[in-house]
């Protein structure tokens, strides 16, 4: 995958994106804002040598190298020693917390920083004063504890610890940290919210955006149809709506044909393979309406119904299919006799007839190459409406006689894995994509709605002009 992908993915799955992200960054916001402040204050203490306790010369270099050392070694175990009981028992009954020791041992941050014998005793609560008292007192523990009860009882201690910097009130909360709190919440929503983007798509099984298919199959949108009733009917949109703007996006994909790059011979019309993955795409209503809105601009246009397996064009036309394309390849009939006149007097359609059995064999003789090439030489569009290629390869069969297909997809019925299949089968053949119909779009990531708007506005208008003329 790579990032101009990872772009495509969180653009389609933006709502998501942008919902993950909202949600972290307000948690991280509220938790800023809304979160008792924290107070921290640091006492900080030294530890040296007491070289009085043997009685030695307290400017010895010896002696003071050797103090040196055992001083080094033994600070290393205060600031674990600083969280005991022995420490904070006294604290606590000093100040008379009501806190036990564990409780107390984790308000306190007690380090040793490399190299040095300073101990830092950090206290953090939720008021300024106490925090401070607390970080103080408990240096004074410490301090009492190493000099008087750590080492021999009634000697001098070896090592002498000394408040350096006693811990002042804070004047500042120290937790939460709001800038960092925010930041932290923005960085983290962008990363879970891509996450999210590239799981839904991950665990999304079926295409649902035409930019799916564009990815897998390399090829760009012919047009974009939407779910309407009128397409259920057994006349082509255009005859039925020639106004609605389902008709308008299928005479935007009259246009795109056109653009289409198919090698023609010159004299010779264009041949459109229509198929889809899956059956229930919506790949014969597409070949219908096509080729209706071909001929409506004044093009001569012939339909074969090559779904021999499961045909519909004549069903989807409303006209007779008994005789048809399968009694002409198996020689019962001439093309002259099965061709029928719908609609317009330059569009003609071949309906597949009945069933055979051998319907594969038909398909991919020499009969149906010279019926094309002959169709071709008569027609400025030959349209073929073939199988699923999940049901057969007859598709990509017509394909290699042309450019390439037009395949037909559908949203929510189309599964990426077969369509993957497909595209990979196509290109082992070195049958391309032309180009695709995305079919069942949503209405409102189509030219649809804007063509709703201009025309139920303009209409508007003009019934407001019709009422002030009245």
């Amino acid at each position: 995958m790579t990032f101009a992908d990872i772009v495509v993915i969180i653009r389609k799955h933006i709502a998501t994106a942008a919902i993950c992200f909202a949600v972290i960054v307000g948690v991280a916001g509220a938790y800023a804002f809304l979160a008792a402040p924290q107070y921290s204050a640091t006492a900080q203490v030294i530890a040296t040598y007491n070289a009085a306790q043997d009685g030695g010369n307290s400017d010895d270099i010896t002696q003071q190298n050797t103090g040196g050392t055992y001083v080094s070694n033994q600070i290393k175990s205060y600031p674990t020693l600083a969280t005991t009981e022995t420490v904070l028992k006294p604290v606590i009954s000093q100040l008379g917390l009501d806190v036990s020791v564990k409780d107390l041992s984790n308000q306190l941050t007690v380090s040793n920083p490399s190299n040095t014998a300073f101990v830092n005793i950090t206290a953090t609560a939720g008021d300024a004063k106490q925090s401070a008292t607390i970080a103080n007192a408990v240096a004074d523990s410490l301090r009492t504890i190493v000099e008087h009860d750590l080492y021999a009882k009634g000697a001098a201690a070896p090592i002498k610890l000394t408040v350096v910097q006693r811990a002042a009130t804070p004047q500042e909360p120290s937790a939460p940290n709001k800038k960092l709190c925010i930041a932290a919440g923005v960085v983290l929503g962008l990363i879970v919210g891509i996450i999210a983007a590239l799981l839904k798509d991950l665990l999304r099984t079926k295409v649902e955006e035409a930019s799916d298919v564009r990815g897998i199959v390399h090829a760009s949108a012919l047009g974009s149809i939407p779910k309407n009733e009128a397409l259920e009917g057994t006349r082509p949109v255009i005859i039925t709506e020639p106004n609605g703007s389902v008709t308008e996006e299928y005479r935007r994909i009259r246009t795109n044909i056109k653009f289409l790059e198919v090698n023609k011979t010159p004299g010779q019309g264009q041949l459109l393979v229509i198929s889809s993955t899956s059956p229930s795409e919506g790949k014969t209503t597409t070949a219908v309406n096509a080729a209706a809105v071909l001929a409506e601009n004044g093009a001569k246009v012939l339909l074969i119904d090559a779904d021999l397996r499961h045909p519909s064009v004549a069903h989807h036309l409303g006209i007779e299919g008994n005789v048809g394309l399968a009694h002409v390849l198996s020689g019962q009939m001439a093309p002259v006799d099965v061709v029928q006149n719908y609609w317009k007097p330059n569009l003609h359609i071949l309906p597949a007839g009945k069933r055979p059995a051998n319907a594969s064999l038909l398909l991919n003789s020499d009969m149906m190459k010279m019926l094309v090439d002959q169709a071709l030489l008569q027609y400025d569009y030959v349209i073929i409406d073939t199988a699923p290629l999940t049901v057969s390869n007859d598709a990509i069969v017509f394909g290699s006689w042309t450019s390439g297909i037009v395949l037909v997809t559908a949203r929510g019925l189309c599964r990426k894995k077969n369509l993957e299949e497909v595209a990979d089968s196509l290109r082992t053949a070195k049958v391309p994509v032309l180009g695709f119909v995305f079919n069942f779009a949503n209405p409102k990531k189509s030219h649809n709605e804007a063509y709703y708007y201009y025309y139920e506005d303009g209409a508007k208008r003009s019934a407001a002009r019709r009422g002030r003329k009245h």
